[in-house]
């Protein structure tokens, strides 16, 4: 299971479901007051979340305070004004757009709508812990395949995975936690090797900081040539700046899909202030553009740096770096938090030396590398 395995409840009260007796819990990792009060430090480099640390666009933050006269009313239901805008932008009907609390609830969507119980998922490992979390909880039956030891997908298993009945294949691209990306040729292997009636999930949540590399694929264009069913998810949490929002949306392969996943949305499910700033950071890209080349800068130099300690760092296309250590991910984890360092310790089994590092600040990024440097030894 995936780094955002926390941890599972000892007991559950008898009315439960089997499936979530034993369903393991998303860690969505330390807050800055956490540490604060569990390590009595006062200054904090927070790199455990893939957050944007150069914020949302100056329109976002111009346009907030006029909210504030609008709370008492419910949200638009249908997020017509946003939806309008992805359709636009994406060149896509309007009607195969679907909005969610975060891309992460369209994945519950997919997984409520489309799964039944002993069904087959496959997907990839290390992974969004989300893309096993809630198909297990519908009764699913995982197939994770692993990433290779050189830290890239592994596209001959992935293929034989799928030479099997799969109802969804689901996978990051790029990954996360890894970093790798997957490019046209290995796409286009991977998706017809899938049986003619598995769902195809892409999940797309690091897409603008892969654009920034020519190898990166068009996956809507590839998936438009084929006739499976097929979902790509994007949010405004990472390159946008909007992660405290909680919106993302799915681009689907046809109206029906799109309303099989409105019919398990939860009605108001993003609030009017989260749909109204994503329309507006929308309509900024050269901000956005702008903070995914100073944070791919950032990532290039802490990647070379971490390689001048002798540490293997996984190739990245995202706005993280994946790298593997001598010691226990967790033990150099607890070492950092005692000088304020967040970052993403992996407990998955084979993968428990590996740690997720997010692009931060300059300032932020160097005292990671600093303290890193000093409890490594």
């Amino acid at each position: 299971m995936a780094e955002t395995i926390a941890h599972q409840a000892k007991a559950h009260p008898a009315f439960c479901r089997p499936e979530v007796r034993t369903l393991p819990r998303y860690n969505a990792g330390l807050s800055e007051e956490a540490v604060r009060r569990q390590f009595g430090v006062e200054e904090i480099s927070k790199l455990g979340s893939n957050e944007n640390p150069y914020g949302p666009s100056p329109r976002v933050l111009r346009e907030w305070p006029l909210l504030a006269g609008r709370l008492f009313l419910y949200p638009d239901a249908s997020a017509t004004r946003l939806r309008e805008g992805i359709a636009r932008f994406n060149g896509i009907a309007m009607d195969r757009v679907v909005i969610g609390n975060g891309s992460e609830q369209i994945i519950r969507m997919i997984a409520e709508a489309c799964l039944s119980p002993g069904e087959r998922v496959v997907t990839v490992r290390p992974a969004f812990g989300l893309h096993e979390i809630h198909p297990l909880l519908m009764g699913g039956v995982v197939d994770a395949v692993p990433v290779t030891a050189g830290g890239q997908f592994d596209i001959d298993g992935l293929c034989r995975a799928l030479s099997r009945p799969t109802k969804i294949l689901i996978f990051s691209n790029p990954s996360n936690p890894v970093g790798c990306m997957m490019k046209e040729d290995a796409l286009r292997a991977v998706i017809d090797a899938c049986p003619p009636d598995t769902l195809v999930v892409v999940d797309e949540a690091y897409r603008e900081y892969a654009e920034t590399d020519a190898d990166y694929p068009d996956a809507c264009a590839i998936l438009r040539e084929q006739e499976r069913p097929w979902i790509c998810l994007r949010t405004f949490s990472k390159a946008y700046g909007l992660a405290a929002l909680r919106i993302g949306y799915a681009l689907t392969s046809s109206a029906e899909v799109a309303s099989v996943l409105e019919t398990v949305r939860d009605t108001f499910n993003t609030t009017m202030p989260a749909q109204e700033m994503a329309a507006v950071a929308l309509g900024d890209q050269s901000h956005m553009r702008d903070s995914v080349a100073r944070t791919v800068a950032q990532r290039d130099r802490v990647a070379a740096a971490l390689r001048a300690m002798g540490l293997f760092v996984a190739p990245t296309h995202t706005n993280f770096v994946f790298f593997r250590t001598a010691r226990d991910a967790m033990s150099v984890a607890h070492d950092l938090l005692q000088h304020g360092v967040i970052v993403k310790p992996w407990k998955e089994k084979g993968f428990e030396n590996w740690i997720r590092v997010s692009i931060g600040l300059p300032h932020d990024n160097d005292r990671f590398l600093t303290h890193l440097a000093a409890v490594l030894g």
